[in-house]
């Protein structure tokens, strides 16, 4: 009898301390918040802010107001951004490249602060327009670095201004209509147009054109750019043809059509990001592009 009591208190005690055990556990459990995270190429974070420029205005270029800002010194380099947006989203990168390179940023025309005239939007005016504010800030040459619309814009200055550029950092571009899937279904780039909507709202010297605005970039993209293998061809100048691999806009055979045609391009596929990569993995955009940058110099 005594041996049956200790061995039935025995077994309580071992219970006791399993039970204890498990309700710890589920009280670790319960204090971590449960977390999904998205995939980072299905994400779009918030744009970035520019950090205070050493020089900042409007400059009359081809009948209208470019608005650009400069940063940083040392040889220059200049910030392209895609259709719809605006400077501000180079806020993560302007800062890495400023400590050792003067970084212009600009609004192309009808974007953000620059304002518009009558004509209708297409790459040449706007390739004009970099060349016409680099002019006005005595610039000769410099690399470019450009997203979507503005990588294309680097691209007809690298075919019909080589003189004016002295290497492309190409993200995101296309060499014709064919090359874009359509976005009509995806959840990202249809947030980023509603943004892009808000913030010309803020910005604009006209802030009640988005709609029209809309529908004239549209246009554009619709029917252009046109660079044909014989005009990738005659590209001399370095280019890095990059993209991201889930980009949602651009398809990954265009892209390579691209870097297999311009002499000498080297083609970058920047893993887990899309369209918008220097939002989604800035530090890995920022060294990349860097590195690019660096490679100029035979660092």
């Amino acid at each position: 009898m005594m041996q049956d009591r200790y061995l039935s208190l025995w077994l309580s005690l071992i219970c006791m301390r399993g039970f204890i055990f498990v309700v710890f556990f589920f009280a670790i459990l319960s204090s971590v918040p449960t977390v999904y995270a998205e995939p980072l190429w299905l994400t779009l974070p918030a744009t970035p802010t520019l950090p205070a420029a050493k020089r900042s205005g409007t400059a009359p270029v081809n009948g209208v107001k470019i608005w650009y800002a400069e940063f940083g010194q040392g040889d220059p380099v200049v910030l392209l951004h895609g259709g719809l947006a605006n400077a501000n989203y180079w806020g993560d990168l302007v800062p890495v490249l400023a400590k050792s390179h003067q970084v212009i940023v600009m609004d192309s025309r009808g974007h953000g602060r620059s304002s518009r005239d009558g004509k209708p939007f297409g790459y040449d005016l706007m390739a004009s327009d970099v060349l016409g504010l680099m002019d006005f800030l005595t610039i000769p040459k410099a690399a470019i670095i450009g997203w979507s619309d503005g990588a294309i814009v680097g691209l007809d200055i690298a075919i019909d201004h080589p003189d004016r550029i002295t290497r492309l950092f190409a993200f995101a571009a296309n060499s014709n209509p064919s090359g874009l899937k359509d976005t009509s279904q995806s959840p990202v780039f249809n947030r980023f147009i509603a943004r892009a909507g808000r913030e010309y709202e803020e910005l604009s010297p006209t802030p009640d054109r988005y709609n029209s605005f809309l529908d004239e970039i549209t246009k554009m993209w619709a029917t252009q750019p046109d660079f044909t293998a014989k005009k990738l061809q005659a590209i001399k100048v370095p280019v890095w043809i990059v993209d991201g691999d889930h980009d949602e806009a651009i398809k990954r055979e265009n892209t390579e059509f691209m870097a297999k045609e311009i002499p000498a391009a080297k083609l970058l596929i920047e893993p887990d990001v899309s369209h918008f990569s220097f939002l989604q993995n800035p530090q890995q955009f920022n060294s990349d592009a860097l590195h690019f940058l660096k490679q100029a110099k035979g660092e």
